[in-house]
């Protein structure tokens, strides 16, 4: 059957709130709308909400450059005990300090007699001293370095560049004596100081910088070793400095896992 109406429908208003009504209550007031549009979804054409504001991107902080007991304690010790023995190597005796230099000395003889303590020992001088640009690269770099990723991957890479570079220098000095390319004395090569380690340092903190600064630290640091090289006043040592560096840039993957943005 077809649905049909018997009349005029009429519009009924609700009671007043409080009205008596026949089962002896009284009427509640209506429920209010606003709360039942909330749930209503949001429709076409709707603004949508406002982005939240990104907060913004704090100033560089010059004295994050230099290192503190609390915020890079290997910088700051290992800092302390170079300015010691800069100290030692300006103020003492001439014939002593070349003695304590050559009992450093990562040379072949030195390598095959006690690879471990000559290793360490020569990390301990600055070649040149305090106030040579090494030692400040080495400040500067090492405490951004550690600020970022920590102290112990900090001491993990300059230690890889100081030894892995030492290694790759003084080997085939080894091998070429023995295949009579070189003079014994070549075995007993003056090599002492923290450049290759501070050379795979910065090659490192390269990883952690933005891609224009990466290549343009990158581009600026192997344009100067590399021109270091082809004066060919050192060579050994120069291929090591580029051999730091390079072993530097291989350890991205290791350095970013602890990333701290600055």
């Amino acid at each position: 059957m077809e649905r049909s109406t018997t009349g005029p429908s009429r519009e009924v208003s609700p009671p007043a709130p409080g009205t008596p009504l026949p089962d002896g209550t009284a009427a509640a007031a209506p429920p209010v709308l606003a709360g039942l549009l909330d749930g209503i979804p949001r429709q076409r054409g709707a603004a949508p909400p406002a982005p939240a504001a990104r907060p913004a991107r704090p100033l560089p902080r010059p004295w994050h450059l230099l290192p503190t007991p609390a915020g890079t304690p290997f910088t700051f010790a290992y800092t302390a005990v170079l300015a010691v023995t800069s100290l030692v190597a300006a103020l003492a005796d001439p014939g002593l300090v070349h003695a304590l230099h050559q009992e450093s000395s990562t040379d072949v003889a030195h390598l095959v007699r006690a690879p471990v303590p000559v290793l360490l020992a020569s990390a301990l001088w600055v070649a040149g001293g305090i106030l040579t640009p090494y030692a400040l690269a080495f400040v500067l770099v090492l405490t951004v370095l550690e600020r970022r990723t920590g102290a112990l991957r900090t001491a993990g890479v300059f230690l890889a560049g100081h030894v892995l570079a030492t290694l790759a220098t003084e080997v085939p000095v080894g091998l070429a004596v023995l295949a009579g390319r070189l003079p014994g004395s070549s075995l007993h090569r003056l090599d002492y100081g923290i450049s290759f380690g501070v050379a795979a340092s910065t090659g490192a903190l390269a990883g952690l910088l933005r891609p224009w600064l990466r290549r343009s630290l990158l581009a600026l640091v192997a344009g100067a070793l590399l021109n270091e090289l082809l004066v060919y006043a050192d060579p050994l040592t120069d291929w090591g400095h580029l051999i730091a560096l390079a072993i530097g840039v291989s350890t991205w993957p290791f350095v970013r896992r602890r990333h701290q943005p600055a």
